[in-house]
């Protein structure tokens, strides 16, 4: 299947615009003989998945769903059903795990020396205290593994290994407490070889009601050579090197997972197959710290439901062909660059961006664009696309930055800016064009940058000589004394973009500080305020840009 692209599934964006210069300061379970045993704390992308509907400029209707649908649809589809996890309680074989030796009730697994073997499809449920390795070799079968306060610890190679299997099934029983490690160091370190505490060569899933602590203390804890897909349990990852690792994709669509990983915390690195290779997060609870990036994708990483926390050294997320956020909350607590592909949607949920670098940064890894801007140092094919959805950033670097284009259709986005004039608020090498949603960008003034002079949303942006310091309030307002915004700026700043359908081009607004802010906020952006006991700093008029030195704004 053709893989689509961001700018074929964006709305299409015109806009108009001003600015000017002031002078001036699941659970899974078992029931016995013939009845099942279902993970239920399951949730499609689909049911999670931001609806929320944009026009575009050819009158056609789209949706959030659908945007991502589209891009979910260009990839392999995930393996996991929640019949995977169905099983009959009187046809499991029991296992009953005692040092380095094991008692089997049933056909299927077998013990040589410290080593558990599965080589016959089927489920079983796995109870005590294992020093050893499970190796479960069923090619091109089926396999259910009930884990039911079972804690395994390998020494010199893979905990939990699948050599062989169509599917494998990870049921963490209902209350169930269970621990898998591996050792530091392992005999077998030749390309190829299992290097993670549960290595897997086929499909992998993990569900339930239990929790699960994986260790990885060689390398990655859990790793599969094809798809890996959590869909329920309390699971507690840590490992040396990288955390959750699907080399074909990474599917999480429900339970709690925490990891910290020295490495990259969810990761999928298939880059021989454009529809692999990708990062799905529609559902569940995940705090991921990270030695590297909080989530890493050699194609898409795609976030349409849930709650995710990220603290890491690297990028937040990142996707080297598409990122595309359309629901859940996201916050990026820390990065050194918060977002970042060559394509990035945001058409729904709630992102916070907290970077050293640059917050969103539209890159294709050439290293072009830097400093100015105005489309001369513009790359082609690269885009980042706002529809819907909330966006607040505080960056050091730039806010958003994108060495190709912008278009911005809907949401909200506010952007705390760097403080240092070597970047800026906004940082964009081709055209940035605004027809719809809110805006709000506050920085430093070296590098100002505004939207198109004819975008079809008017725009103010206010250049100030001197920065006022943080905890400032910022009142924009109109002809007829109307309050269109309040911002209150939690960093220095000495320039200040803002959008909405209340700005109209070429008419004169002030620009006061002081004053209170009101109502509901997103990101120091209020829904009122009041300009009583403000000072009145100047005043600006649409369609006009002056002041930094780079940036399309006005051109």
């Amino acid at each position: 299947m053709k893989r689509p692209t961001l700018p074929s599934l964006r709305t299409g964006l015109v806009a108009a615009a001003m600015v000017v210069t002031l002078g001036a300061c699941g659970a899974a379970t078992a029931t016995p003989d013939s009845s099942t045993a279902t993970a239920a704390s399951t949730s499609s992308a689909s049911t999670s998945t931001s609806s929320t509907a944009t026009t575009t400029n050819a009158g056609t209707t789209t949706t959030t769903a659908a945007a991502i649908a589209d891009l979910l649809a260009a990839n392999q589809a995930s393996h996991w059903s929640a019949e995977d996890a169905e099983y009959a309680a009187s046809e499991a074989v029991k296992v009953t795990l005692t040092g380095s030796t094991a008692s089997v009730s049933g056909e299927g697994a077998s013990l040589s020396g410290s080593t558990l073997t599965i080589d016959q499809a089927g489920t079983y449920v796995l109870s005590g205290t294992f020093t050893g390795n499970v190796v479960i070799n069923v090619p091109k079968e089926d396999v259910i593994l009930v884990l039911d306060d079972a804690t395994i610890t390998s020494n010199g190679t893979s905990a939990v290994e699948i050599q062989a299997a169509d599917e494998v099934t990870v049921v963490l029983a209902d209350g169930s407490t269970n621990t898998i490690a591996d050792s530091a160091s392992y005999s077998d370190e030749a390309e190829g070889a299992a290097s993670a505490a549960i290595d897997s060569k086929a499909d992998l899933s993990i569900t339930g009601g239990g929790a699960l602590t994986v260790t990885g203390n060689h390398n990655d804890a859990i790793n599969s050579s094809d798809g890996l897909a959590i869909a329920g349990g309390t699971l507690t990852i840590k490992a040396a090197d990288d955390g959750l690792r699907g080399q074909d994709y990474v599917s999480i669509t429900g339970g709690t997972v925490t990891v910290d990983a020295g490495g990259d915390a969810l990761k999928s690195d298939n880059d021989t197959d454009e529809t692999r290779g990708y990062v799905h997060v529609a559902d569940g609870t995940l705090t991921l710290t990270a030695g590297d990036d909080g989530i890493s994708a050699s194609t898409d990483a795609l976030v349409s439901g849930g709650t995710t926390t990220i603290n890491a050294q690297g990028d937040g997320v990142h996707a080297d062909a598409q990122l595309a956020i359309g629901g859940g909350t996201t916050t990026i607590a820390q990065s050194n660059e918060g977002l970042e592909s060559k394509l990035i949607l945001i058409a729904g949920g709630t992102t916070s961006v907290t970077s050293s670098d640059d917050a969103v940064n539209v890159s294709d890894g050439s290293g072009s664009g830097g400093m100015g801007g105005g489309g001369g140092n513009a790359t082609s094919g690269l885009m980042l696309t706002i529809t819907g959805g909330k966006l607040v950033i505080d960056s050091q670097g730039d806010g958003l930055d994108s060495n190709g284009s912008i278009e911005m259709s809907g949401g909200t986005v506010v952007v705390s800016g760097p403080t240092n004039s070597g970047n800026g608020a906004l940082d964009v090498n081709g055209t940035f064009e605004i027809s719809g949603g809110t805006l709000i960008a506050a920085g430093a003034s070296g590098m100002a940058e505004a939207p198109e002079t004819d975008s079809a949303q008017g725009w103010v942006s206010a250049t100030i000589s001197s920065a006022y310091p943080a905890g400032t309030v910022v009142s924009i307002v109109d002809s007829s004394d109307k309050v269109v915004a309040t911002y209150t700026a939690d960093k220095a700043f000495s320039s200040v973009v803002f959008s909405s359908s209340a700005i109209t081009n070429g008419e004169t607004y002030t620009i006061y500080v002081g004053g209170s802010a009101s109502g509901d906020t997103v990101g120091g952006l209020a829904t009122s305020g009041s300009i009583e006991g403000a000072t009145n700093i100047g005043t600006v008029t649409a369609g006009q840009h002056s002041g930094g030195q780079g940036g399309p704004g006005g051109r």
